[in-house]
């Protein structure tokens, strides 16, 4: 070789080289760096443009930070698609809403926050005509069914995609636009070439209907955290029903979200591992307990979280962010939950608030909720 000689410059890549690197904080609030390959951004995208259908004729509005993995995926599928992708900031929903108009959108993605204030009875949402909004698109987190509802009335001729996925493996399920009626609370079933394990604390598979643990294998499943490989370990493993034949090289994510899987292969989510609200010797999904807080129709936006209790073990404390042109006090809001769910589910306290914290993304930031209340 010639001395000095320079090495093969880095601008040459191959798919399996590091793309990106997202930062999610997830539960724990401690933002980890999740490191994506090109190969697995590009398969993001096709697997993406395949149950949506996307074309080089979509008009995508992008209104998700490219630095949440949604939002980087509806750029990365407009580029392979050939398709066009608008670009805008908002302060306010109706903003979205002209530009929808403005620009004829076809497609549209968003988290629980913004559907919510789009479907509100305020909303221009309700009073503009949008025909060529093809489809809209739900993830960052369950879409309460009120909100639902709603905006299927705002949107008859548009289809609702609701989605479900973690940034350790982009997108897991989605549930087919067909499915609504049938399976309204379903976060569906697995996005193509993909599988979907439901895992029992045995490490066994479960049978329908039994909670165990979402596992993800397919192409997207991410290398793991930059720094971070005892992390890494812990949530990216070997596949455990492999032939030992194939050997143990394929890591599977272990996502940490606890669901069960109907016989037809849909899946229902029943909380987060490690923030299931363990009260009065039971455990309670906040999810469950916020859906029947949204389904009393006054509320914006609501959060649950479990608050340490000497005698409970934990209480059940609920935030929530009243309507439009609505004013509940919390012994209404008790009153309601207490007619719809068991004793050991109803808050302890509901404290109205004006807004909830939010992430760079628009989903509520739980873990700064728990710190404001010293429980970090």
């Amino acid at each position: 070789c010639q001395l000095g000689a320079s090495p093969r410059s880095r601008d040459e890549a191959i798919e399996k080289d590091l793309a990106a690197i997202l930062y999610t904080s997830g539960s724990t609030g401690r933002p980890k760096g999740v490191m994506l390959t090109h190969a697995q951004i590009m398969a993001g995208a096709s697997i993406v443009s395949t149950y949506l259908g996307i074309t080089g004729a979509d008009r995508i509005l992008a209104i998700l930070p490219f630095s949440f993995d949604a939002g980087m995926n509806q750029l990365m599928t407009a580029f392979q698609q050939g398709g066009t992708l608008i670009l805008m900031k908002f302060v306010f929903a109706r903003e979205i809403v002209s530009m929808l108009a403005r620009e004829r959108a076809t497609g549209l993605a968003g988290v629980p926050t913004l559907w919510t204030l789009l479907a509100q009875p305020s909303s221009t949402l309700r009073k503009t005509e949008l025909p060529h909004l093809r489809y809209i698109t739900n993830t960052g987190g369950a879409m309460p069914q009120t909100v639902l509802a709603a905006l299927r009335q705002a949107l008859p001729t548009t289809q609702i995609f609701l989605m479900y996925g973690l940034t350790e493996a982009f997108r897991s399920t989605y549930l087919p636009p067909e499915e609504l009626d049938r399976r309204p609370t379903s976060m569906g079933r697995a996005i193509p070439d993909t599988e979907i394990l439901v895992v029992n604390e045995e490490g066994k598979r479960c049978k329908p209907g039994e909670v165990g643990e979402l596992v993800h294998r397919g192409p997207t499943v991410s290398l793991g955290y930059w720094g971070q490989p005892e992390l890494t370990a812990r949530v990216l493993r070997p596949n455990p029903f492999l032939p030992p034949e194939i050997g143990n090289e394929e890591k599977v994510c272990y996502s940490g979200d606890l669901v069960t899987m109907d016989e037809d292969g849909f899946l229902y989510f029943v909380g987060r591992r490690d923030t299931l609200i363990k009260s009065s010797g039971f455990r309670v999904s906040p999810t469950e307990v916020e859906e029947v807080l949204f389904q009393s129709g006054r509320l914006r936006e609501a959060a649950v979280i479990g608050i340490p209790d000497e005698v409970l073990g934990q209480s059940i404390k609920a935030f929530v962010v009243p309507a439009d042109g609505q004013s509940p006090t919390p012994a209404e809001l008790l009153e309601f939950c207490a007619a719809r769910m068991p004793n050991y589910m109803v808050p302890k306290a509901v404290e109205i608030v004006g807004s909830l914290p939010k992430t760079s993304s628009g989903k509520v930031d739980y873990p700064t909720i728990r710190r404001e209340q010293g429980l970090a």
